[in-house]
Parts: C-alpha cells; sequence; structure tokens
C-alpha cells in the first residue's frame, strides 16, 4: 500500500507503543499504559475486521473453573499452583468489572453448574469425595465455600440426578464488553487499525521496524498479545486450540438460568436471549483442533447436536441458526505466559481458555514490564 504523507503522519508516526491483537489483553493493555503515561501514542494492530482469536466469539462465561476441571489441573499443578490461577481468574474478572462497570457488560451472577452424564458416574462421585477439600483450598479467596450439590431443577436428562453448583460464577454479553472496551481506549486517543496483519518484525537499538502486509513502520516497543496466534511470531509454548460453537434460534419459555459445563469444562451452555448457545467438544479431537482454521467440523458439531438433543433439550423441537468458532490459546501449563522477550518486545499469550477471567489482568501485568 502506497500510504500518503497524511497518513504515515498521523497513524504511523513517532509510536510509542504497538501492540498486536486488538483482543480483551491487548485492549488492556492499551488501557493501563495510558493510565501511565497520558501522552504516549499507541498503535493496535488487528489482523481481522472484527477481534480474531476469541474475544468475540466466546461464550461469554465470567467463570474461573468448574470443580472437574480445578481436580483436574491438581493432577499437573501443585495445590499452590491451582489456588493461584483461581485468584489470578478471580481478580481479573474484579477488575474487568471495575473498568467497565457491570451495566456495560450486563454481568449477571446467576451461577454455574456442572452436569455429569449418567455414563460419567465415576467421575461424578470422585467429585463429591473432593469437593470439601477444593472449598478448603479456595476458601482465602471467595471467603465462603464456592461448590456445592444441588438438585437437577432444570430437567435435564439423561445426567446425574444432582449438579454441583458454583455459587460465584457469572455471565456477561460478550459483544457489549468488547464494544465497552473500545470504545474506553479510543477516548483515550489509542489508534486501531484493522486488517493489518503483522508478518514480520526486526528488532533495532532503538526501536522494532514492523513489516504489516499493507505498510511498514517503527515503533519504539512491540506487545504480543495474539494469544492462539502466538507461534506465528514467537516461540514459546503456546498453540492454538480452537473451540467450536453453535447458537439455537429464538425458544419459548426457555427457563434455563446460569452457565453450565460438562466433561472437565470441555463442554459449555448457556441461554443468551432465550436462546441455547453451546460449545466445545475439541476432546474428541485434539489433533484436528489445534489449529488457527475458523471453521467447523462435523463429527464435533453432531456431538453437539446429540448434546442438544438427549440432554439440554429433551422433548422440545429446536432450530440452529448459527455456528462459528474462536480460536484459544493453550500450552502445557496453564501459567499465562507475560514475559520480555527481547529489548523492545513482549508478549502476553497463552489464556487457556480464561481470556475474561484473566484478560484484563494480564493487559495490566504486561503494561507493568514498560
Amino acid at each position: 500500500m502506497n500510504l500518503s504523507y497524511w497518513e504515515q503522519k498521523t497513524w504511523l508516526n513517532k509510536v510509542d507503543y504497538t501492540i498486536v491483537g486488538s483482543g480483551i489483553v491487548g485492549l488492556s493493555t492499551a488501557l493501563h499504559l495510558k493510565k501511565k503515561m497520558p501522552k504516549a501514542k499507541i498503535v493496535i494492530l488487528e489482523k481481522g475486521l472484527f477481534p480474531q482469536g476469541a474475544s468475540t466469539k466466546n461464550a461469554g462465561f465470567a467463570c474461573f473453573g468448574s470443580l472437574s476441571e480445578i481436580l483436574q489441573d491438581l493432577e499437573s499443578h501443585t495445590s499452590d499452583e491451582v489456588v493461584e490461577l483461581v485468584n489470578q481468574r478471580h481478580q481479573g474478572l474484579q477488575l474487568l468489572r471495575q473498568t467497565l462497570g457491570d451495566e456495560a457488560l450486563e454481568y449477571q451472577q446467576l451461577g454455574g453448574y456442572e452436569l455429569f452424564l449418567k455414563k460419567d458416574r465415576r467421575l461424578y462421585d470422585r467429585c463429591l469425595q473432593k469437593m470439601q477439600e477444593v472449598n478448603s483450598l479456595l476458601k482465602p479467596i471467595f471467603k465462603d465455600a464456592v461448590f456445592s450439590n444441588v438438585a437437577n431443577t432444570f430437567d435435564f436428562k439423561n445426567v446425574q440426578n444432582n449438579y454441583i453448583r458454583n455459587q460465584f460464577e457469572g455471565q456477561i454479553d460478550t459483544g457489549k464488553m468488547m464494544q465497552a472496551l473500545i470504545k474506553k481506549i479510543q477516548e483515550q486517543g489509542v489508534i486501531i487499525l484493522n486488517n493489518s496483519m503483522v508478518e514480520t518484525y526486526t528488532e533495532q537499538s532503538n526501536n522494532v521496524v514492523i513489516k504489516t502486509n499493507h505498510f511498514e513502520f517503527s515503533s519504539a516497543k512491540l506487545i504480543l498479545t495474539t494469544n492462539g496466534f502466538a507461534r506465528q511470531l514467537i516461540n514459546e509454548d503456546v498453540q492454538p486450540a480452537r473451540a467450536q460453537v453453535l447458537i439455537t434460534k429464538p425458544l419459548k419459555d426457555l427457563h434455563i438460568k446460569g452457565t453450565f459445563h460438562l466433561d472437565c469444562g470441555y463442554y459449555y451452555f448457556r441461554n443468551i436471549d432465550n436462546r441455547i448457545l453451546l460449545g466445545g467438544g475439541r476432546n474428541l479431537d485434539f489433533k484436528t483442533e489445534n489449529t488457527t482454521d475458523f471453521s467447523q467440523t462435523q463429527r464435533i458439531q453432531n456431538a453437539l447436536e446429540a448434546l442438544l438433543k438427549n440432554t439440554i433439550l429433551p422433548d422440545r423441537e429446536f432450530e440452529i441458526e448459527h455456528r462459528w468458532s474462536g480460536i484459544m490459546g493453550v500450552g502445557f501449563q496453564k501459567k499465562p505466559i507475560v514475559k520480555q522477550l527481547s529489548n523492545h518486545v513482549y508478549c502476553g499469550v497463552r489464556m487457556g481458555g480464561m481470556g475474561i477471567a484473566i484478560g484484563s489482568s494480564i493487559g495490566k501485568q504486561v503494561s507493568e514490564f514498560l
């Protein structure tokens, strides 16, 4: 692209901070940098029309992990590490709410429920056995018992008679959250350039030269917040993880309220605008879902529809109105990667599917490196 003098001068001249990725982490990083340095010139490069990845494609769960997911984490992390992960997610959600306000987020704390299919009796029994132990671990954070055993009040079929309820789980409107966050940083003078994909960057003694698919410019600092797409630019332990989602047409008298998890968090659903939004299933085929391709697969879509028909909406007619996918960033460890990569390059990636919960706090942490 042959840029004009005005385009170069106004948008790409004397840039202090360039952030790659306009998702929750990238926007939060810009917001916190502006609080510390109001006069700094910040440019955010976004390769998509909307934020690519998962920030505008998630289910809107304001959560920090189901009981079975936490027990699974305890198998690969120490108890202190798991408590710190949960605490970071909890603190991140509080920061998000303080930053934007509950009304802008359309935040509702209706509780979260973990369902267990009839075939998952062993997992259900293990969760019941370990519930008080996990409640004790998390009590310093929440000052109360997080998980409890409650009856199947929503009449789901082919599940255990009781759910495990998380009284602190909430939900948000993802679109409204991102609109509010974008509006807030634009009011601070942050520039967002969409359809601008970073192809390469070259670090020099005093700056970083950034080459996109349209133009080339220099920036004093470069911050990478591309999460599931991070391996395209840096060599860190973060892999893409596709999450497939579908949503039904509106349903009459849909009394389901709250957020719902199955199978160690690999499936999740909720009522949004009297529709069922259902996602997950990547554990059916980890290898295929380790991709940055936004398409869907028949195997997982069939599994989601079967779950709707047999468990969530039994004996009810429903139609699927829309399907989509989001790309998360995962790794061998669930701890996010927040670090200085070189003299002028930094990153905040690997949200592990918890971008809503920790995105705000990770953005703040990245800004503190600078």
